[in-house]
């Protein structure tokens, strides 16, 4: 029989629909074509981009070849950094103008290579590109969240084959970032713990959600799934702001993740994927609102979502709101533990 799970993150439900029974087989994919020929990303071809914001480069001059990481504002942004807000009312309606950032994470100069098979220490580079980032955009009092994503693959919303990570600074909360922050405050209120350390240490417990246990983090397939193969990577020691991780932590973080992505690669066959790294907004102190975001270091815990893109959002799931996974989390955590990777 199916089973309706809450998520008490995310308040929502979820339908774990165990007799559709899924396995990974049922969800591979089509390979992409690579479009190597025209891709502006490649060595030699940093005239077609924006001038580069930052880079991690062993030497050579900005904007020049020989670099291992490299960071652009998007050529196309959603936002853009010049301007002011002028926040104004239209009728019943709100609206604001486009004021925000758009970056790109260039993770390789290899056209090739996915985040998966880029080593330990590549990853690495790549980690502390967002952590610059991040603690650089924060600076600017407009910008009030980033949301830090990856779509990996066409059915995840990638228009570039070339490995690489997006940063959008936006000058309001979204709202998926304001329920979060909104349950770990009233969590934390009302039992003085973050409810992120209680999920940690309850998967712990339970283990049969766990993919995998490192000494600093945790890999899960959280019990209330949205979509097949969902995972979650925490740090295990309660940490609310990633951009406070140094570079140590940055080396063990990568070799999860690398660990998390190759599982995913190898058993569902290189899946399309989005990934989103969820950290504390920046706490800029607000006119009129003096505790804004004073617990914020004791409720919140930054972490990362990695959501294959298997199935598709149909219409029950736009008029409901439920979202309908065919592979428990349960068995999802086995074919991943089990995997070779």
């Amino acid at each position: 029989m199916s089973e309706l799970r809450w998520d008490p993150v995310k308040l929502h439900w979820v339908i774990i629909a165990v007799e559709r029974g899924r396995r990974p087989r049922d969800f591979q994919s089509e390979p992409e074509d690579n479009g190597v020929m025209s891709c502006p990303f490649c060595y030699g071809n940093e005239d077609k981009t924006p001038p580069e914001i930052f880079a991690i480069r062993s030497s050579g001059m900005p904007n020049a070849a020989n670099w291992r990481v490299r960071v652009i504002p998007n050529k196309y942004p959603a936002l853009r950094v010049e301007g002011e807000l002028n926040n104004r009312g239209y009728g019943m309606y709100d609206s604001m103008n486009g004021i925000g950032a758009h970056e790109v994470i260039i993770e390789t100069p290899d056209h090739n290579r996915g985040l998966a098979d880029l080593s330990v220490n590549e990853i690495t580079d790549v980690l502390i590109a967002y952590r610059h980032r991040y603690l650089d955009l924060r600076r600017d009092f407009r910008f009030r969240y980033m949301v830090l994503f990856k779509n990996h693959g066409s059915r995840a919303g990638a228009s570039l084959h070339h490995s690489h990570s997006q940063l959008i600074a936006v000058p309001l909360l979204p709202p998926v970032a304001a329920t979060q922050l909104r349950v770990s405050r009233s969590y934390f209120n009302a039992k003085e713990r973050c409810i992120f350390c209680d999920i940690i240490d309850f998967e712990l417990r339970e283990g049969i959600r766990v993919v995998k246990e490192f000494s600093n983090f945790l890999v899960l397939t959280p019990y209330a799934s949205s979509s097949p193969f969902e995972l979650r990577l925490f740090p295990k020691r309660h940490s609310h702001d990633f951009a406070l991780m140094n570079d140590s932590q940055l080396a063990e973080l990568a070799v999860a993740m690398k660990d998390m992505l190759l599982r995913i690669k190898n058993v569902l066959r290189n899946p399309s994927y989005n990934f989103i790294l969820y950290t504390a907004p920046p706490m800029h102190r607000r006119p009129g609102k003096p505790d804004h975001w004073n617990s914020l270091e004791y409720d919140y815990h930054w972490h990362i979502e990695l959501v294959p893109r298997l199935t598709q959002v149909a219409g029950f799931e736009w008029g409901t709101g439920f979202y309908i996974n065919p592979t428990s989390p349960e068995d999802a955590a086995i074919f991943l533990r089990e995997a070779e990777i």
